[in-house]
C-alpha cells in the first residue's frame, strides 16, 4: 500500500542554488547519501510521492497575514527557518543575511520547518488558523523542484520533526517514528509520556545515531543509542521535562523540568549527572537550550526574559565535576555562588552555580537561544520576528553587549530566482 521513491543524491542540484558555493561550515553536507499513532501495524501510516504542490498565486494580496507559527535553527546554527502564514523564509544567522522566501498560497500557515543543514530538502508540517497542510502529515519539500515530492500521513498532530543525512525523526503526542530517508521505510518507534511539546533531540556527527527524548514517566530521558543498541532511562527530573538539547556527537545532553530553575547536565552514554546550574529561584518555563560548539558553554533561555549563559567544565570533550579545589577556585571568576563553599550546611540553593553572562529581553515572548560563529556570541531569535546578536566576556561576565539587531518581517533582501549566496 505504500509507494515510495527518494530524492536522487546524483543530481548536482541536490543543494540550494545559492548555498552550492558558500563553505562557512565544515559540517554543511557536500552529499547526501540514497539518502498519530501509526506505523507497520497501524493501517493509517503512509507514505507517497508526490503529493499536490499549491502554487502561489501573485494576483492576491501578498500582504496576508505574516504571524509567526514557527521559529528554529538548522544543525550547524549557520541559518534559521520561520514558519509563517503563507509559507516560510530562511535566513543567515552570522551575519545576518534573508536568504530565501516561498510564498505557498494565498492564505496557509506553516507550523514547523525542518532544515538539514543547507541542504535544498525540508520537511514542512501545516499550522496556525488555517494551515495548508493538515498537521497530521509531514510534507518533504524539494526546493530544487520548488515543490512537495513525499509526504508521511499519521492518525494525530506532529509535534515535531528531526532531520539527519540518514534519518527522519517524527514526534508525536505519545510516540516517535524514526524512518530511513532514502526509501522512507519505518525504522524504530519509541513510545513516550504525553509530549506536547514535540521534545526530541538526535546526534548529527556521530553515527550510527543517538536519540534523547521523554520517557515513560514524569521526569525521565530515554536515550537511544543505535550504534551500541542500547536503551537507557534517566530520572532527570522530579517534574515533567520541559526543554533539552544535545550536543552534536550525542556526548552530552541538558535538561530543564518545568520548575524551570535547575538545568543539569548529563553524559548520554552512562546518564550519569556531571553539572547543575541555576537559572533562578522563581519558577519559570524554559524556552530553549543550547551548547556551544566545544561544550565550553551552554545558553538559556525562559519566559522571564533573560539569556543565561553558564560556564561547564570540559575535560577531553566531556563535561567532568570539578573538585573541590578547582569549584572553589572557579566561582570568583564564573559567578558561582560564594556560599558554595559552605554546601553541607546550606539549602541547594545556596550551592547552585550562577550563569557568567546575561542578557535581558522582554517578559512573555518566547526566545531561542544558540550560539554564532564567531567567538564568545550568542544569536536570539523571537517570536515577535527580532533578532539579536550578542556577545559575552567570559572573564568578567556580567550584561552582554548587543551587536546587532533586526527585525525578520521588516527584511525584503532575499534572493532572486536563480543568484547564488556568497
Amino acid at each position: 500500500m505504500t509507494t515510495v521513491s527518494s530524492p536522487n543524491p546524483k543530481n548536482p542540484n541536490f543543494f540550494f542554488p545559492f548555498m552550492a558555493q558558500h563553505h562557512h561550515s565544515p559540517t554543511a553536507p557536500h552529499h547526501i547519501p540514497p539518502d498519530s499513532d501509526s506505523g507497520p501495524d497501524d493501517p493509517s501510516s503512509s507514505s507517497s510521492f508526490p503529493p499536490q504542490f499549491h502554487p502561489h498565486n501573485p494576483t492576491q494580496d501578498p500582504t496576508q497575514s505574516s504571524a509567526i507559527y514557527h521559529l528554529s535553527f538548522n544543525q550547524d546554527n549557520g541559518c534559521f527557518a520561520a514558519g509563517l502564514g503563507n509559507g516560510f523564509r530562511i535566513y543567515n544567522t552570522d551575519p545576518f543575511k534573508p536568504l530565501f522566501r516561498r510564498d505557498l498560497d494565498s492564505r496557509g500557515g506553516i507550523g514547523l520547518v525542518a532544515m538539514l543543514f543547507r541542504c535544498n530538502i525540508l520537511c514542512l508540517v501545516g499550522g496556525g488558523p488555517d494551515p495548508i497542510y493538515p498537521m497530521t502529515k509531514v510534507m518533504i519539500w524539494d526546493d530544487h523542484q520548488s515543490r512537495c515530492i513525499g509526504e508521511l500521513s499519521f492518525r494525530s498532530e506532529v509535534k515535531n520533526v528531526k532531520l539527519r543525512r540518514d534519518s527522519i525523526v517524527v514526534v508525536l503526542l505519545q510516540k516517535i517514528f524514526v524512518y530511513n530517508f532514502a526509501d522512507l521505510k519505518l525504522m524504530h518507534q519509541i513510545e513516550t509520556v504525553l509530549n506536547p511539546k514535540g521534545l526530541c533531540e538526535i546526534s548529527h556527527t556521530s553515527s550510527p545515531m543517538v536519540l534523547v527524548c521523554p520517557g515513560l514517566q514524569k521526569g525521565q530521558i530515554r536515550v537511544e543509542n543505535y550504534g551500541s543498541k542500547r536503551t537507557k532511562f534517566v530520572m532527570a527530573h522530579d517534574s515533567r521535562i520541559a526543554c533539552m538539547t544535545m550536543t552534536q556527537d550525542g556526548r552530552l545532553l541538558a535538561t530543564a523540568s518545568s520548575k524551570g530553575t535547575l538545568i543539569r547536565v548529563f553524559n548520554a552514554m552512562d546518564g550519569s549527572l556531571l553539572q547543575e546550574v541555576r537559572r533562578g529561584a522563581d519558577r519559570a518555563e524554559i524556552y530553549s537550550l543550547a551548547f556551544s560548539s566545544s561544550a565550553q558553554w551552554l545558553a538559556v533561555s525562559s519566559e522571564k526574559g533573560t539569556v543565561h549563559v553558564f560556564s561547564l567544565k570540559v575535560d577531553s570533550g566531556l563535561v567532568t565535576l570539578a573538585n573541590d579545589r578547582s569549584h572553589a577556585a572557579a566561582e570568583a571568576n564564573l559567578g558561582i555562588s560564594s556560599l558554595s563553599i559552605l554546601k553541607g550546611v546550606l539549602p541547594k540553593y545556596f550551592r547552585s552555580e550562577w550563569s557568567v553572562a546575561q542578557f535581558r529581553l522582554p517578559e512573555g515572548l518566547q526566545y531561542f537561544v544558540a550560539f554564532g560563529h564567531q567567538k564568545n556570541t550568542i544569536v536570539i531569535i523571537g517570536m515577535d520576528g527580532s533578532f539579536y546578536r550578542c556577545q559575552f566576556d567570559p572573564g568578567s561576565g556580567g550584561e552582554m553587549t548587543q551587536l546587532e539587531y533586526h527585525n525578520v518581517l521588516n527584511v525584503d533582501d532575499f534572493l532572486k530566482p536563480g543568484e547564488t549566496f556568497t
